[in-house]
């Protein structure tokens, strides 16, 4: 599973795009928790101290919110869709 970072989550994973070898059947939560794993570092950036995804972070799936429009870390992956982390964006 292919995943874009941007911003601090790039500098702490150490690249802007990561691949994630999953399971057929695969969920959003499984590509996280892979992520994760393969990248500990991101952990402090994302969750919060009871584990869950900060709410300012923004995670994508195929561009749209899995947790306003689908299953959240439930939704199912196929082959070929893309993952994305957001920390928080400001500006003028």
């Amino acid at each position: 599973m292919h995943w874009r970072l941007f911003a601090t989550l790039a500098e702490a994973a150490g690249d802007t795009e990561v691949t994630v070898d999953l399971d057929d059947g695969a969920t959003v939560g499984d590509a996280f928790d892979a992520l994760l794993s393969a990248h500990p570092a991101l952990e402090e950036e994302v969750l919060d101290e009871e584990g869950d995804l900060y709410d300012h972070v923004r995670l994508l799936h195929d561009g749209a919110d899995p947790f306003t429009e689908a299953e959240g870390f439930g939704t199912p992956l196929e082959e070929g869709d893309e993952l994305a982390l957001f920390p928080p964006v400001s500006g003028g």
